[in-house]
């Protein structure tokens, strides 16, 4: 990035002169309005569908949460997070709407050590023409778990045992629990649940959204407190793909900090990477214990 010049903040000619959370179409977007429409491959016993090629429809987006240019989430005001909710919000609303969109993946990329090279404030969304990867696995565990226990949702139950062991809560409200999850893949990953439930941002009431936006803050300022300086991390709001009624999904939220230890950083080498096994490197009431006490300074 140039030192002087940045397209997000005021002035730039990109963004409105006077913002204060501001949704702006990503200028190297891996899916496109424009592009041809995505159609799944079935392959068909046909080796030359091996190397088949589909269009990739579908929306990419610039969540920007402040004109300050050098302000870390963390320092967000409150307000400013109900804000950046209600634009994810709408803009979810928007996207389900349309027939080409399969998932929207809200995230933000956060610190250097993950790649960013903007420091300005952002996140962005992602809305695909087909469910990725990871949620189809999660679908699949839903699906088998309802059917063995008369619909319930694995979500919904995962919450309760959270709830009665209370070990593993980092923070809550009325609205949500954020707790290190028994089987974190990193270190200080923390899952954010919605206690009753519900499968998107769209169906969160008023106050459910305020509450959500409460309990980001808190975290980000948890997380910046943890070591004393801005965690790299990962950050997902993660719901129901837009077509899916009848599955149980649970709208959630989930960090994930590449940070081992204050001067050690979590690499994912050859057994994380190459085979999807992770190693814990700590225990998650031991990582609860001390994300409850990194106070969300004001």
């Amino acid at each position: 990035m140039p030192a002087d010049w940045c397209p997000f903040c005021p002035g730039s000619g990109n963004v409105p002169a006077d913002y204060d959370v501001f949704l702006y179409p990503n200028d190297f977007p891996a899916f496109s309005p424009m592009a041809d429409p995505f159609t799944p491959h079935q392959y068909a016993g046909d080796p030359e569908d091996l190397f088949d090629t589909t269009g990739a429809r579908g929306a990419c987006d610039v969540v920007l949460y402040s004109p300050n240019h050098t302000l870390p989430p963390s320092q967000l005001t409150l307000e400013s997070w109900r804000k950046v909710v209600g634009l994810w919000t709408k803009r979810s609303r928007e996207l389900i709407a349309q027939a080409d969109i399969a998932q929207i993946c809200i995230f933000e990329n956060c610190g250097e050590f993950i790649g960013v090279t903007m420091p300005h404030p952002h996140g962005q969304i992602y809305a695909m023409p087909f469910v990725p990867p990871t949620v189809r696995t999660e679908f699949d565990s839903l699906a088998r778990y309802a059917s063995a226990h008369k619909g319930a949702c694995l979500f919904c139950d995962l919450l309760s045992k959270e709830k009665e062991a209370r070990e593993r809560i980092v923070t809550e409200n009325d609205a949500f629990v954020a707790f290190v999850p028994f089987a974190a893949r990193f270190p200080a990953e923390v899952l954010i649940y919605l206690r009753r439930h519900a499968r998107s941002l769209a169906e969160l009431t008023e106050a459910e959204s305020g509450q959500l936006a409460d309990v980001i803050s808190i975290m980000r300022r948890k997380y910046d407190n943890l070591y004393g300086f801005q965690l790299p991390l990962m950050m997902l709001v993660k719901q129901s793909p837009t077509q899916a009624h009848a599955t149980p999904y649970h709208l959630h939220v989930q960090f994930l900090p590449l940070q081992r230890s204050a001067t050690k950083h979590k690499y994912l080498a050859s057994i994380e990477t190459g085979f999807g096994t992770f190693l814990a490197d700590t225990s998650p009431e031991d990582m609860a214990a001390q994300l409850r006490k990194a106070e969300p300074a004001k």
